[in-house]
């Protein structure tokens, strides 16, 4: 829908721009009401104005945050029988189909761009979110796909989180969807990359089942290009998506890096995730300082060291020879020696601060401005120790002079991965090993290919679910014959006041010429007055909010079951204890609703003329709580000024 700073005025699928209806091309003499009248103060009057809150704007999947918070603490509410529960889960799953596994994982870059760090602490949006999933878990909330059937057919390569998100979402458009998987499980790194105490794989499986029982079909242990070619693809599909997890780890490029005892932190952490991998040998080193590193040690923590081991026992044998560990008496079993280093300091280490806190409280050494010069082999090609030179602050200098040995039994670098391109067609791959995409994640010269997730860059698991969801509108738009959308600068899921006038059958009428000469959108129900939408364009930072009326109220941080050197060993348990209700809306309740009403009464309770009126409520909804009379409105911005959301802008009459 076009935007205008005089309201969005209703006509069918068309709409104008103009303030008065059509009545010959001379507008005549325009009413006393409806002059501008300039005044000591201002001759602007207030404009309604949503915008994007920054916590979505930081949200690599985009989704609407500020909507399922504001519903979680009550204030938008469900039309019909729908329970809040439900409303928030579909509201959120809109988005992001893993709101258990994401409210777990994300390291939640959205609280980093939180307004409310302004006041005193970000609202814990990812612990929200994993309330709603494990309730949803809980209730049995399964999704809904009543589209009509399109005849189409999408290939999706890749059954990781971005697999699965533009799955559901081409399924929601009515497309036949299969899905090519090389394991024998769906999930990609959230199954086979992050610990199953991180991820608790009853709520993962939960999850993924709830997407494929919207009719997705499943081709697994099945590797694209192996076992079955790309023309064979190209020809049985009508579109094809690559959706390949980054699962194939970077090995040290150092002398000696080659050695039979180095194995990538994505093998070591997919062979224990298995249930291959049961127990370590020696001295392990970790390189690496990333949220990876951090699975490494703290996996081979809990597993724990085993001396006296047959060769074929070794973690490198299991890990490279696709074996499995026979199960050990936990008894046999000693504190594993573990070593994590990185080039930073470990002040700027990347992995989230809070895992980085639980690897040293579970017995993790773990040393910065490190770095590994040359692996120390013996003369059967194994590694008994790695070399490294000590680096300035910067993580960059060799300090001269300053190489040291540590002996170890094995070195598990996680400095990086890549992509599994083995027997696909070359022409796809770019010279770093992934494939290169447009705006709307099609491949360049390749019609009827698109791609999503590691596979265009390594990066967080909600990227790619936000790329999914970006490139199944593309796949949709290919499949219909239709132009390719111009992405918005901002690209996220709004909140859409037309859609929510909808659903409360509030839809303004039809636009029709004729009619009263001179009438003004504030008064005509073919509009909705005085509205502007700048969610596309606009992200609405913290200086256009009144924080003086947000009282200070600390977070309700989750609580963490402690895990430290003492019952680490064998102790696979989830370390995060969820909201209940009661939390899950006390935390909610923080949410300042930037760029949107939160129906304060602050403007109508300041406004000095009456001119600022609450909505009558059989017409009222979420965005349309409050109207303007501008017969009494002479410009003085007070309702502006004390309105805490920014959604009052003194914008008309500019």
């Amino acid at each position: 829908m076009q935007k205008n700073p005089y309201g969005q005025i209703h006509k069918g699928d068309n709409h104008t721009f103009r303030m008065f209806k059509d009545e010959g091309d001379e507008l005549g003499t325009v009413p006393w009401s409806q002059k501008i009248f300039q005044n000591d103060t201002s001759h602007k009057c207030p404009t309604y104005v949503s915008q994007t809150p920054p916590c979505q704007g930081s949200c690599p999947s985009g989704h609407n945050i500020r909507g399922w918070l504001d519903i979680v603490r009550g204030m938008e509410k469900p039309s019909g029988d729908l329970s809040w529960q439900e409303y928030a889960f579909r509201r959120s799953t809109d988005a992001n189909p893993f709101p258990s596994i994401m409210g777990r994982v994300c390291p939640a870059p959205c609280e980093d761009g939180c307004n409310r760090n302004e006041v005193e602490d970000t609202v814990g949006i990812n612990a929200v979110e994993q309330f709603i999933g494990d309730n949803a878990k809980k209730e049995g909330y399964r999704f809904e796909v009543d589209a009509k059937d399109t005849g189409k057919k999408v290939a999706i390569i890749g059954g990781g989180c971005g697999g699965l998100s533009a799955a559901l979402q081409l399924r929601k458009q009515g497309h036949s969807v299969t899905v090519f998987e090389k394991y024998d499980q769906l999930g990609g790194m959230m199954m086979y990359g992050i610990p199953d105490y991180r991820v608790p794989r009853d709520v993962l499986q939960y999850e993924i089942d709830r997407i494929i029982e919207t009719g997705i079909e499943t081709k697994m242990n099945t590797k694209v290009g192996m076992d079955i070619s790309m023309e064979q693809l190209e020809k049985d599909y009508d579109a094809v998506l690559f959706a390949i997890g980054a699962m194939s780890g970077r090995m040290l490029p150092i002398p000696g890096g080659d050695a039979t005892n180095c194995v990538s932190g994505v093998a070591f952490l997919e062979a224990y995730n298995q249930g291959r991998l049961k127990h370590i040998t020696g001295k392990v080193i970790c390189i690496g300082g990333g949220d990876t590193s951090i699975d490494v040690v703290s996996v081979a923590r809990r597993l724990g060291n085993i001396e006296n081991t047959a060769d074929k026992d070794r973690p490198e044998r299991v890990i490279f020879d696709d074996t499995a560990h026979d199960v050990v008496d936990t008894s046999k079993r000693l504190g594993a020696d573990v070593l994590l280093t990185t080039r930073s300091t470990i002040e700027n280490m990347p992995a989230a601060q809070e895992e980085i806190d639980d690897a040293n409280r579970e017995g993790v050494e773990i040393q910065g401005q490190l770095q590994p010069v040359e692996v120390i082999k013996n003369a059967e090609g194994r590694a008994t120790a790695l070399r490294f030179v000590r680096l300035e602050e910067d993580g960059s200098t060799p300090i001269e002079g300053s190489e040291f040995d540590v002996e170890c039994e094995l070195i598990v670098p996680a400095i990086g991965q890549g992509v599994d391109g083995e027997g696909m067609d070359d022409s796809f791959f770019n010279e770093h090993g992934f494939i290169d995409a447009d705006k709307n994640f099609q491949v360049p010269n390749k019609p009827g290919f698109f791609v999503c997730g590691d596979v265009v860059r390594p990066h967080l698991l909600t990227t790619a679910i936000g790329q999914a969801g970006i490139v199944a509108e593309s796949i949709g738009d290919y499949l219909s014959g239709s132009s390719q959308k111009v992405r918005n600068k901002v690209d996220v899921h709004y909140f859409d006041l037309m859609s929510k006038l909808n659903e409360w059958d509030l839809t303004p009428s039809d636009y029709e010429k004729g009619g009263a000469f001179g009438e003004s959108t504030d008064t005509a129900d073919y509009a909705v007055h005085n509205y502007e939408d700048r969610s596309f364009a606009s992200i609405i930072p913290h200086t256009e909010l009144f924080l003086g009326h947000f009282d200070n109220e600390e977070r309700n941080a989750r609580k963490h079951k402690l895990v430290n050197v003492d019952n680490v060993l064998g102790n696979f348990d989830e370390r995060l204890i969820g909201y209940n209700e009661e939390e899950a809306q006390q935390e909610a309740g923080r949410c300042m609703s930037c760029g949107l009403c939160f129906e304060c009464d602050n403007c109508v309770m300041y406004c000095p003329q009456d001119a600022v009126f609450k909505v009558k409520k059989d017409q009222a909804t979420l965005g349309r709580y409050v109207d303007t009379d501008y017969n009494k409105c002479v410009g003085c911005h007070i309702c502006a000024d004390v309105c805490p959301t920014g959604y009052i802008q003194m914008g008309l009459g500019e």
